[in-house]
């Protein structure tokens, strides 16, 4: 017994590692205290058997925007320097792994995992050396999900343990949130988290000054926006500094000082409609571009469409997209997360995608138009193209896609990754750019059997691409921190932009510039990134304008205004923050009950829509 309490004691550790924030951070840790090839392989491939069935809850939202770029299962090895690497395993496991739950296999006393995978040689030294056969347990009676069960509880203790004054008071009235999986099995950061905590209680006990918000937790709202540090450093070649920070500098940590409480900015409850009906964490939301329509996403295998135009007699009233599939002559929920939504111009049609491998088309009613399969796995993204005619899509498949709107049909499959495609989007009405986890962007033309350009540069997974308002310049970021920009007319990138220290998830242009409604204000390019960060750029001097340090948490959306006077980000710290573009100043600021995944503005510039973790869907109203 005891040699399977160390076993477990092992496996838990190695599940908390390795679900740290996106992973990678915790690659040299899982390698170094594993050493054995066998053993890191069965424990990954339970953990991602966890995963693919959804088996736990409530970390879950923490993790969905790095593996909805995995959804294949990994083969996990490690490499000749230790690191770890990730290959598809034959389908025959994917399909075994799914019906089977985390016990042992009495009569052979071997571990189900490791047999199935086919390691017979380690299954059977597994049983013998952990004494399998010795347990009175009954393996077949243990509850699916039970590992994870006791790890968020064990959690939980951590953060309640840190959070407990010597007296049993709770500091700041509530526990200690944003507390990482990785954190919580390393002592020094357990010990440094409480000791920051009395010293800050000590400090407050200590002050007559104004209250200021802990450095461990988001405030709701703030004077301060961008971090103002000494210039030390000369910049070089040119490039500007933005709080004394070289253009390809790291970035500052955020986290240390906290920042003054302004009531001013806070958006008062009065102004935040809270919209509930998912039963899962909502990655995805989009407004309609003609009316006060707004479009959700979500885990729980649906897309809702919520009215919040004024004639809605002040209530919101939801249609729900249920997307089913054809199972035995019936339809039957497909039980997959939609996680990607796109309105066509006119506001008529809404284009969803899912990780049942199909898009569908509605109609703005909510029914259901047309059904587009021929993906053989996850929808990652699609866009509607201008005219409205077509649909691009991008899959796990390794391929793009486009769809005639009116036939539903496939006009033309790109199959010219290597690797899942993540992101798409139109330069025009019929040519397009896609990347992928294979490093490529690869821009295409509808009728051509190849691509007309390849761009090569980022040693890591290109996460985002998007084409300036004019279809001049393509942008990209990627987990390889930096954020370059492409132009047709030459192969490699007319800027490398290197500030952000850790990935960068997403990016948008403003509307702004030639091509646009606002032809006479500048255009700017906006950057989130894991690192809390969010940074606005000047794209014709290559520098970095603004940085934007409110955030806690990473950042995963930013939407500019209609006018491009005005940002809103969303952060898995439950912030939306809306700043000034000019002035890098922070105007408003709410904080909801879930980690958001997505902002967005509605036509006007009247309203932003966040979606978030917690299954909540929230307005914004900031009119005066």
């Amino acid at each position: 017994m005891l040699v399977q309490e160390a076993v477990l004691s092992d496996y838990c550790r190695l599940l908390l590692l390795h679900r740290h924030r996106r992973g990678a951070d915790c690659k040299s840790e899982v390698s170094s205290f594993f050493r054995s090839d066998f053993f890191t392989d069965y424990l990954m491939r339970a953990e991602w058997q966890l995963i693919y069935n959804k088996t736990y809850s409530a970390e879950s939202q923490l993790w969905r925007q790095w593996y909805r770029k995995r959804e294949s299962w990994p083969e996990v090895k490690l490499g000749k320097a230790g690191d770890l690497t990730a290959s598809p395993p034959p389908p025959e496991f994917l399909h075994s792994q799914r019906s089977h739950d985390q016990s042992v296999d009495h009569t052979s006393c071997r571990p189900h995992h490791i047999e199935e995978s086919g390691f017979s040689h380690s299954a059977f030294t597994f049983g013998i050396e952990s004494h399998i056969s010795q347990s009175n347990i009954n393996g077949t009676l243990v509850p699916p999900a039970a590992l994870i069960s006791i790890l968020q509880k064990g959690l939980q203790y951590v953060e309640a343990e840190i959070s407990i004054n010597e007296d049993g008071t709770v500091f700041d009235g509530r526990p200690i949130e944003s507390l990482s999986l990785i954190d919580a099995v390393m002592p020094d950061v357990v010990q440094t988290r409480q000791q920051a905590l009395r010293e800050k209680l000590a400090q407050q006990q200590a002050s007559t000054a104004p209250v200021t918000a802990p450095a461990t937790t988001a405030t709701t709202a703030s004077t301060a926006t961008t971090t103002a540090v000494p210039q030390q450093n000369t910049p070089k070649n040119g490039e500007a500094t933005v709080n004394g920070e070289e253009n390809g500098a790291h970035a500052i940590n955020n986290h240390s000082k906290p920042m003054e409480i302004d009531g001013d900015v806070e958006i008062p409850s009065n102004k935040a409609t809270v919209l509930r009906g998912h039963e899962s964490e909502v990655f995805i939301c989009a407004w309609n571009p003609v009316s006060d329509l707004l479009a959700s996403g979500s885990g729980d295998s649906t897309a809702r469409i919520w009215n919040l135009n004024e004639n809605s007699n002040g209530s919101s009233t939801q249609l729900v997209l249920r997307h089913c599939i054809r199972e035995g002559g019936h339809d039957v929920p497909s039980n997959k997360d939609v996680t990607s939504l796109d309105w066509n111009t006119d506001g008529t049609l809404l284009a969803t995608g899912s990780y049942d491998g199909f898009a569908r088309i509605w109609t703005e009613d909510g029914n259901l138009a047309s059904t587009l399969g021929q993906h053989k796995g996850p929808i990652f993204a699609l866009k509607w193209n201008k005219k409205g005619n077509y649909i691009l899509s991008a899959g796990v498949d390794k391929t793009t896609i486009i769809w005639d709107a009116h036939t539903g049909e496939a006009k033309q499959q790109f199959p010219f990754h290597s690797a899942p495609a993540l992101d798409v989007d139109w330069q025009n009405n019929t040519t397009f750019a896609s990347c992928s986890t294979d490093m490529c962007i690869h821009v295409c033309r509808l009728g051509c059997d190849r691509p007309v350009k390849t761009f090569q540069g980022h040693t890591n997974e290109v996460n985002a691409i998007k084409w300036d308002p004019s279809g001049m310049l393509l942008a990209s970021c990627s987990d390889d921190m930096t954020l370059k920009i492409w132009s047709m007319k030459q192969d490699v990138c007319v800027h490398d932009l290197q500030a952000h220290n850790k990935e960068i998830y997403t990016i948008k242009w403003s509307p702004t510039g030639p091509g646009t409604n606002n032809p006479n204000s500048n255009i700017m390019l906006a950057s989130a990134s894991f690192d809390s960060t969010v940074r606005l750029w000047d794209v014709e001097r290559g520098v970095c304008t603004h940085m934007l340090t409110k955030h806690q948490e990473p950042v995963y959306s930013v939407a500019f205004s209609p006018d491009g006077k005005y940002l809103a980000s969303g952060s898995f710290d439950k912030c939306v923050h809306i700043w000034n573009t000019q002035n890098g100043t922070l105007v408003h600021s709410y904080r909801g009950t879930g980690g958001i995944f997505e902002v967005c503005w509605n036509a006007k510039g009247d309203k932003v829509g966040a979606s978030a973790s917690d299954g909540s869907v929230c307005v914004l109203d900031l009119r005066k």
